[in-house]
């Protein structure tokens, strides 16, 4: 046998250490369908807004394009947050290549290693807080008028 050929304990002991990088990549996956769903909703709410943008006049004009600027914003904020969750998920498989790697090749990538994790911590931590700011958004723009809530259909 060569003497680069790992033993099954050496691999199985590399395949313990990618197991949780790999949790992290099954939550960042549920989490990224979670923002092309909302994504997928803001879009097709736009494109429903268009010809009805077109076709308005006055205040309801001025109410449909302030609507549409809210969801082009929510649109882009959207997209910022599937980025970072994406480049958090790359930096996360890099991590479990160079696991692997290193205990293939007995090289130590330990540095590299923690800052690639560190690094996809903070891709996916800010990719939260801008997701956060995408519901926050989307909460501020549908606000029940106070006259609809204030009266009952008995009075």
């Amino acid at each position: 046998m060569s003497a680069l050929a790992p033993t099954l304990t050496q691999v199985a002991a590399d395949i313990q250490l990618a197991v949780a990088p790999v949790f992290l990549l099954a939550g960042i996956g549920a989490f990224l369908n979670v923002c092309a769903g909302r994504l997928a909703r803001i879009v097709d709410r736009a494109r429903q807004l268009e010809p009805r943008i077109l076709a308005a006049r006055g205040s309801e004009h001025d109410r449909l394009v302030d609507e549409a600027r809210m969801l082009d914003r929510r649109i882009r904020v959207c997209n910022r947050a599937i980025s970072l969750s994406v480049l958090g998920a790359v930096l996360v498989s890099a991590v479990v290549v160079l696991l692997f790697a290193a205990g293939l090749t007995g090289i130590d990538l330990g540095t590299v290693i923690a800052l690639l994790f560190i690094g996809a911590m903070i891709a996916t931590g800010v990719s939260f807080a801008i997701f956060l700011v995408e519901t926050r958004l989307a909460t501020r723009s549908v606000r029940v008028a106070a006259h609809l809530l204030d009266h009952r259909a008995d009075d």
